[in-house]
């Protein structure tokens, strides 16, 4: 039977640097939630970090929706990705650039892997 896709990490960042003689990630300046003094705000760039495991071996896909009604979200990322094997730990880097927020409040994402949900979370928007 083959296992469903966990989720081991979720950041929001403004960056990830990955060191070239060891491979290891330094992630750099986490955040939260956002705050702006006039709406619509429009974020210039950020980083959706995530780390996967038990993805069967294979292509699969990611895909993040956004959006103010839970029901509703909007996709926003859709991305194919590489599996060597589930036992593997995979770092999903994802940039994201220019997401304009309308009016304050929190703002729902959805990470989906191959269709399935992984993660419903909220993104806290502030005036």
């Amino acid at each position: 039977m083959q296992s469903k896709p966990q989720l081991l990490a979720w950041l929001t960042c403004d960056g990830v640097h990955i060191d070239p003689g060891s491979g290891k990630h330094t992630i750099l300046g986490i955040f939260s939630n956002i705050q702006a003094r006039t709406f619509p705000v429009t974020h210039p760039f950020m980083i959706w970090f995530l780390t996967i495991t038990d993805c069967a071996s294979g292509t699969h896909q990611l895909k993040i929706s956004m959006g103010r009604d839970p029901a509703e979200p909007q996709p926003l990322l859709e991305r194919p990705f590489e599996s060597q094997s589930p036992l593997h730990r995979i770092n999903l880097i994802n940039e994201i650039r220019n997401l304009t927020f309308p009016t304050a409040g929190e703002y729902s994402l959805l990470v989906e892997i191959d269709d399935e949900l992984l993660l419903a979370t909220n993104l806290t928007v502030t005036g």
